[in-house]
């Protein structure tokens, strides 16, 4: 491979400690391009910041006419706020402290539309206290089991009966029905496909009895990254994917019908030769999510006969033949498995053009708690 094709190659690696996330926003860029294709308008999608935790991130987004998102933790919405978003779901169900922390940016924040997602009357309840205490109208999506058995609240009878006691529920407003369907994963698409529409289908039917019964229109937002293309065919559905702004391996290898681009990747060094046959680079759990088996961490692109055999919290030992070549500070560099987590074990990510460093990006929103 000639240095043309080596895309990914810093022409001064020197000039970046190891080990280090290296973004590359004109990939990225590109990236939002594709996905606001995939659904034919940027007001179709509400992209998960989840995957990039940056604001510099968010704005490009904006910068392509997005003007929804949402995140899953407070810190991430609050880093919404501070990008200049106009529209912001915190797809998670706010209980205890965390009510008094959306309320808090709710107040912090008058001009910017807000909402979460409730699935049980228990936590709408506590929702419409504390809204009544503060003299606030939340607007909340109810949250949809439709499948993937991690939150929700299953549709049709519990989803109708959950929808008809809010509408009671002094300080909220039901806007609509959120679901992520994130189960389905089969590598050949026709046969997602008729699992995802499978599983819309009573979604569908449940909404369209609600708006007769109602005499309004109700929202849906549905699909992470491997059905949000499904659902992007529907009328009416905003689509939630976080991944596709740096893409990352994983969804590369299983989602082959998806054309994004990789434009997040690690960047490790040779270290140590602990054996004849092994080498050990400085990345490890602490760089890289490590929820996958070994093999299913990192690729790397300019070292692809390496096999990984252990991994501990600074180091990666990968096994290659005897006769291998490397020398201790060979620079290697991999697309992550899974960039989310990835992304959330660094404090920064250095950006890359043309093999020469502009700068970097705050990653702030891998912490818990900014300020609120």
């Amino acid at each position: 491979m000639n240095m043309e094709e080596k895309w990914y190659a810093l022409h001064d690696p020197d000039s970046v400690d190891s080990p280090a996330l290296l973004v590359y926003p004109d990939r990225a860029r590109e990236n939002i391009r594709r996905a606001i294709e995939v659904v034919g308008s940027p007001d179709r999608l509400r992209p998960h910041v989840k995957t990039n935790k940056s604001i510099e991130a968010c704005r490009m987004m904006m910068d392509a006419g997005i003007k929804a998102f949402k995140g899953a933790t407070i810190a991430e919405i609050e880093m919404l706020t501070r990008a200049g978003a106009e529209d912001i779901l915190l797809a998670y169900q706010p209980l205890g402290p965390k009510i008094d922390r959306f309320l808090r940016l709710i107040e912090d924040f008058p001009e910017i539309q807000f909402h979460c997602l409730v699935d049980n009357a228990v936590a709408a309840r506590a929702l419409s206290s504390k809204a009544g205490e503060k003299g606030k109208v939340l607007s909340v999506y109810i949250d949809l089991n439709a499948g993937t058995n991690r939150t929700g609240i299953a549709p049709g009878q519990q989803a109708e009966a959950l929808f008809k006691a809010i509408l009671e529920m002094p300080g909220l407003h039901v806007r609509g029905f959120h679901l992520y369907d994130g189960h389905l994963r089969n590598p050949v698409f026709d046969i997602r496909k008729k699992e995802c529409d499978s599983g819309f289908a009573p979604i569908a039917s449940m909404r369209e009895k609600l708006e007769r019964d109602q005499g309004r229109s109700l929202e849906i937002i549905a699909g992470g990254t491997t059905t949000f293309p499904i659902h992007a065919k529907r009328e009416r559905v905003i689509c939630g994917p976080g991944t596709f702004i740096y893409w990352d391996d994983g969804y590369a290898d299983t989602l082959p019908e998806q054309d994004f681009l990789f434009a997040a990747l690690l960047m490790c060094r040779v270290v140590s030769f602990p054996a004849e046959n092994l080498i050990c680079v400085d990345l490890g759990h602490k760089a890289v999510a490590s929820e996958n088996p070994l093999d299913k961490r990192v690729r790397f692109l300019n070292a692809r006969n390496l096999l990984a055999v252990s991994q501990s919290e600074e180091h990666l030992v990968l096994q290659t033949s005897t006769d291998h070549g490397y020398q201790w500070g060979d620079v290697l560099y991999g697309v992550p498995y899974h960039i989310c987590p990835t992304v959330a074990l660094h404090q920064e990510v250095v950006l890359i053009r043309d093999g020469e460093v502009l700068g970097a990006w705050k990653t702030i929103s891998r912490d818990r708690k900014i300020s609120i």
